[in-house]
C-alpha cells in the first residue's frame, strides 16, 4: 500500500483518462483555439496607430507667393483650352484627424471650375484652388 504524500487528487492521479461514449473527442486544433490570446479591447491597436499618425500644418503662404501663384492662375485660365500638362502642390485635409499632408500631382488639366473653385484634371481628380500652394506649367 502506498503511503499518502498529502496529495488529495493522489486517489485518481493512477486512473486512465475517461473518454466519453456520446460526445466525439474534440480535434487538437480546435482545443488549442479555446486557449488562444483574444483582443479584449477591440480596435484598441488601431486606435494606437492611428493616434500616432503624424499630420502636418496647413500653411499660410505670404503676400508674394500669393501674388505668383494669382499670375500663374491667371496664364493658366487663358491655356485651359490647349490641355495644358501641370503639377501642382496642394494640402489635402485629413479625413479622420486635424491636419494633413502636402500632395503633388501631375496632370492634363481638362477644365478651371469657377463655380466650385476647383481644377480639374482628365483623370477625373480635384483640386481646390484654395488649397493649392504651388503650380508649375510650361509656358504654352
Amino acid at each position: 500500500m502506498k503511503q499518502k504524500s498529502g496529495n488529495p487528487y493522489e486517489d485518481i492521479l493512477e486512473l486512465p483518462h475517461p473518454v466519453s461514449k456520446t460526445h466525439p473527442q474534440m480535434p487538437r486544433g480546435d482545443r488549442a483555439a479555446q486557449f488562444a490570446p483574444f483582443a479584449a479591447l477591440t480596435g484598441y491597436e488601431e486606435a494606437v496607430r492611428e493616434a500616432a499618425r503624424l499630420t502636418e500644418e496647413k500653411m499660410i503662404l505670404d503676400e508674394d507667393s500669393k501674388e505668383q501663384l494669382d499670375w500663374k492662375l491667371r496664364c493658366l485660365q487663358e491655356k485651359v483650352k490647349e490641355k495644358p500638362t501641370i503639377t501642382v502642390t496642394y494640402f489635402l485635409e485629413d479625413e479622420k484627424k486635424k491636419g494633413g499632408k502636402y500632395v503633388t500631382v501631375t496632370g492634363v488639366l481638362k477644365k478651371m471650375d469657377s463655380y466650385t473653385h476647383q481644377f480639374v484634371l482628365e483623370n477625373g481628380e480635384e483640386i481646390p484652388l484654395e488649397d493649392i500652394v504651388s503650380l508649375e506649367f510650361e509656358n504654352i
